[in-house]
């Protein structure tokens, strides 16, 4: 089902940030030697779904929801979440930077999909592209990569 109205982006917004909230708790669980980058990881997760219902709420209409301003294929940003019992932290920190980088993509596309219907959700979009890529730069960077 492809999405085209800003609550269904909103939604797979959601659902993104959440899995991969899930995802980062269980990595603070696994590998304790980052637990706390991993939990601030979660934290912020939430603060991102905060951000962009605030942008959501403040500016939308019926107007804009009736209005079809995605082509989006939620497929296209399915996250593979679950990591094998015995993966290693190499291998777990690789699928968090796949992670991050879907998830990039799709505030990149949804931001650029919306722009010339909207102001604020883009922005908000853009806003939290921005910061993942930051997250992607310490996921990169993290000591103990190789086992």
């Amino acid at each position: 089902m492809i999405i085209n109205t800003c609550s269904e982006a909103m939604s797979l917004a959601k659902e993104l940030e959440n899995k991969s909230a899930k995802f980062y708790q269980h990595l603070s669980e696994r590998f304790p030697q980052n637990k706390e980058v991993f939990l601030s990881f979660m934290k912020e997760n939430d603060n991102y779904i905060t951000q962009i219902d605030r942008a959501y709420y403040g500016v939308i209409t019926d107007a804009f929801e009736g209005c079809f301003a995605f082509t989006i294929d939620p497929e296209a940003y399915a996250l593979q979440t679950e990591l094998m019992e015995k993966a290693s932290y190499s291998e777990a920190i690789g699928r968090a930077i796949e992670i991050e980088e879907k998830i990039v993509k799709f505030y990149t596309d949804a931001a650029e999909q919306s722009k010339s219907l909207m102001a604020d959700i883009p922005r908000a979009f853009k806003m939290v592209a921005k910061k993942r890529g930051n997250r992607l730069s310490t996921l990169k960077s993290l000591p103990g990569k190789k086992d």
